[in-house]
Formats: structure tokens, sequence, C-alpha cells
């Protein structure tokens, strides 16, 4: 089976299972993991686009309007999948095609609405568990969104503002052909006292931080990056090694079939050992992600479960100093994606990690 083809199986076997008619998914996300990297995205802060995918035990079709039918066959729906459009004025012609096409069972969705029922777990286990055409499409995504990273800290001055790092670090990743979904700066002012440092008027000063949340075929990669502008203090490398060493615990607990909650308990473990007890309370760990920036933002009580081939991104943090890369994990570790073999590196754990890149 090729890729949708697979993709199709499992929604089936999960129809006929759970004794569903269809399922329609609509979420950016999910549109992205049944076109096999496809996109409904015009507007980029959407949750839902422009078009959706109704799956029925025997067919399968993506639902949009009579404006976007002929760009969405040309550019962004493999061959398996069905065109039906109708007029964008007229809601009612497509809910009257999915009522037609039922079978009188009822109907799952991503965004259920109108007496739909949420989509069964093992979907989203489908959906977590990436295929290895999905791994290669996020190999070539993670390279070249640490390599528009470390081109934009290459570039960047003292003398420019938030503002223009950003907009310098969109401009990268556009040029990639990735959406710059997210791209926070933390100015050397800002930098030790907002974790989540959206950019400003304010100038980098002597060190900034850099975040990417990029999406290409519906997939993110996630990372941050430090440069500095003069060397940095013994504790400012203090905090940097010690968030380093708090992602290595969550890297060793990321293993499949654990849970998000255990990997967030090892985290939590790890900061109090290095004596930042409690430091988990100012900012979010992180958790699974893949087809959205974070699927699940893991937290003392997440039950999810980690796949085979689940993309995470983990992001420790202290003041000043934070951690994160996308990686997948598999039974004998996780594989970095997000890596540019010329960032600065240092060994942390036995794994090569992103150091601060001094000029």
């Amino acid at each position: 089976m090729n890729e949708l083809e697979l993709k199709l199986a499992r929604v089936r076997e999960v129809l006929v299972k759970h004794g569903l008619g269809a399922v329609r998914l609509r979420g950016v996300d999910w549109f992205g993991w049944a076109t096999c990297g496809g996109s409904n995205v015009v507007l980029l802060t959407t949750d839902v686009g422009v078009a959706e995918v109704l799956i029925t035990r025997e067919d399968a079709w993506v639902l949009t309007d009579a404006i976007e039918a002929a760009r969405l066959e040309e550019e962004e729906v493999p061959p398996g999948l069905k065109i039906w459009s109708g007029p964008w004025a007229d809601k009612a012609q497509r809910e009257s095609f999915v009522e037609s096409h039922r079978n009188g069972a009822r109907v799952a969705s991503d965004r259920p609405v109108l007496g739909e029922l949420p989509l069964p777990v093992e979907l989203l286990h489908a959906r977590w568990s990436l295929l290895p055409q999905e791994l290669e499409r996020y190999r070539v995504l993670g390279r070249d969104a640490a390599e528009a990273m470390t081109e934009v800290l290459l570039a960047a001055r003292p003398e420019w503002t938030g503002w223009e790092l950003a907009g310098a670090g969109a401009e990268a990743l556009w040029g990639r052909g990735i959406h710059p979904a997210l791209t926070l700066v933390g100015e050397e002012r800002r930098l030790p006292l907002h974790r989540h440092a959206t950019a400003s008027h304010e100038k980098l000063g002597e060190r900034a931080m850099l975040v990417f949340c990029g999406r290409r075929h519906g997939l993110f990669a996630n990372l941050t990056r430090f440069v500095y502008f003069r060397q940095p203090t013994p504790t400012e490398r203090h905090l940097v090694a010690d968030v380093a060493r708090v992602e290595a615990a969550a890297f060793d607990a990321s293993r499949p079939g654990a849970t998000l909650g255990a990997v967030y308990a090892a985290i939590v473990k790890a900061y109090a050992a290095l004596g930042h007890k409690g430091a988990e309370a100012y900012h979010h760990q992180g958790g699974s992600c893949g087809y959205l920036s974070r699927d699940v933002v893991a937290g003392p009580d997440s039950s999810g479960v980690l796949q085979s081939h689940n993309a995470v991104a983990w992001n420790p943090s202290l003041p000043g100093a934070k951690i994160e890369d996308t990686v997948v994990v598999g039974d004998p570790g996780v594989e970095i994606l997000t890596v540019d073999p010329r960032w600065p590196t240092v060994s942390i754990e036995g794994r090569v990690r992103p150091d601060l890149l001094v000029r």
C-alpha cells in the first residue's frame, strides 16, 4: 500500500469497529495528515482551512467550494482523493452530500458539530505514529528549518530590533517554503524576564533567543537557539548546561508506550536534582507534536501514550536559558530532526546538543 491507501485503510478499520458511517477531518492538522502533506490553509492563523476530508467505508473526498477546487486538485490533493465542490455561498449543498454518503450511520469529526461524535482515540494514535514517508518529509523539514535558523543568527547584529530578527527568521523560513507559524524573540533585557518573549521594538543587545515553529507539508519543526555577541558569563553557562540536562532526562523517558505524564515527571525530578525545584511552573515543558506545534502539552496528569515514531519537542527553560528541538521517539532512543551541522554543539549525556552561538 502507498501512504494514502494505508491511512484510508486505518480510518476504515476504525469506522467498522465503532459503527460509524464516515469521518470528517476539518482541521489544518488532520487535513495535512489525511492528504499526505497537503494543505487547506489560506489564512495562516486558522485552525480550520478552506477544505475538509470526508472518508466513508467505500470512498473518500476532499470537500471544498468552487473558489478552491481547481487549485487544491492541482497542488495539494494526492491521487486517490476525489474533489467535491459546491458554491461558496451555499453550505447546505455540502451537508446534503455528506448526508447522502454516511449510509445512515453516525459521523465522527476532529471538530464535531451538529450531533457528530469526537474521533476515536485510535485515529489520534495513528496520526502520532508517523509512517516512513512522513518521517522522510519531516527529516527534510527539520534540516531546512535548522539551516534557516543558522542563516539568520549568523547574520544578526546587536543593533537589530526583535522585530527585525523575527522578520529575518520569517523570511528565511518562507524562502524554504515553510510557514512561519511562530517566531519568538527574546532580546537581552527581556530574555531573562519572559519565557514566551514575543518580538518587540527593543534592540537585541548583547544576546538574543530565537524560536521557530515552522510548518511544511502539515508538519511542524520546533527549535530554539541563542546568539551571543559577547562571551557568556559562568552563570549563563551553568543555566544553559542545566536545561540541557533536564532535556536529557526527558529524552531518556521518551519511549514508545510511555505516557506524557511520565515524561513530565522525569522533567520535574531533573529540575529538582539540579537545584531548580519548581522551575516547571514558569513555562510549559513541551510535549508531543507532528501535525501541530504541540498535539498535547505534557502535564502531571497527561495520560496520552507515546507511539512508535511519535514526534515530540521538549523545551525546559530557566531564566535566560532554554533548549528545544524536534525529535522522533523510537525503541533505540530519539532521533533529532532539527539539526544543522554548522551550528556549534556540546555533548550532553552522550547526545550532540546545540550550544550557544558566540560571535
